[in-house]
């Protein structure tokens, strides 16, 4: 029943309390440039997607966390949570700077990635540390991607996306060295369809 509780009240707070990070927002080494218009509305919808990104990685660890019978796990689990709440404090923090607001669909994304974590934590401990893996490392690439499209000038959404990239690659060594299998590629590419439905609806939504 704790277990069931704290698993609500995660969901509750990720996606209706403001954010709170333990780690202080990464700073740009230069000021921030002058943004258009158009500049502030195409960071603010790459800075959507990367929220809800966050969102889910909530839910994929919460729902990991309660599947696994594995104390060591669970902190593991728990620890990368930990730090998923910096990332998502942060992209609020500059979702609210750019005058740009979260995706309408959050509830759904969170239930959708908690479905997944769970039937992951459900198949075995190395399946659930291969997810853990593979979403990883295709959101290494996708936020490497967002550094070549942010605005050149937008060096604060730059610096927090560098720290998520580079804390995201962690979470995967993290999850390899644990003992994390590979998953067939054919469960590869249906995670990166899944993803590039999720990426182009929260761009806009």
């Amino acid at each position: 029943m704790d277990k069931l509780l704290n698993t609500l009240d995660s969901a509750l707070r990720t996606l209706f309390a403001p954010p709170r990070a333990a780690q202080a927002c990464p700073a740009p080494i230069e000021p921030c440039g002058e943004l258009s218009a158009a500049d502030k509305a195409h960071a603010g919808a790459l800075m959507r997607v990367n929220h809800v990104g966050e969102v889910c990685a909530q839910a994929l660890y919460t729902a990991q966390a309660l599947a696994t019978k594995n104390e060591a796990l669970r902190t593991h689990f728990q620890n990368a949570s930990a730090d998923e709440s910096n990332h998502l404090a942060w992209t609020k923090q500059r979702l609210d700077e750019l005058g740009a607001r979260p995706s309408l669909l959050n509830p759904l994304w969170y239930a959708g990635a908690f479905g997944l974590g769970l039937l992951a934590g459900r198949l075995g401990d190395k399946v659930s540390l291969g997810f853990v893996l593979e979403t990883e490392t295709q959101v290494e690439a996708h936020l490497q991607s967002h550094l070549g499209r942010l605005p050149a000038g937008d060096t604060a959404s730059r610096a927090i996306v560098a720290q998520m990239q580079a804390d995201e690659a962690q979470h995967a060594l993290d999850a390899r060295a644990s003992g994390a299998m590979e998953l067939p590629q054919p469960v590869k590419a249906l995670m990166s369809a899944a993803a590039k439905v999720m990426t182009t609806t929260a761009h806009y939504v």
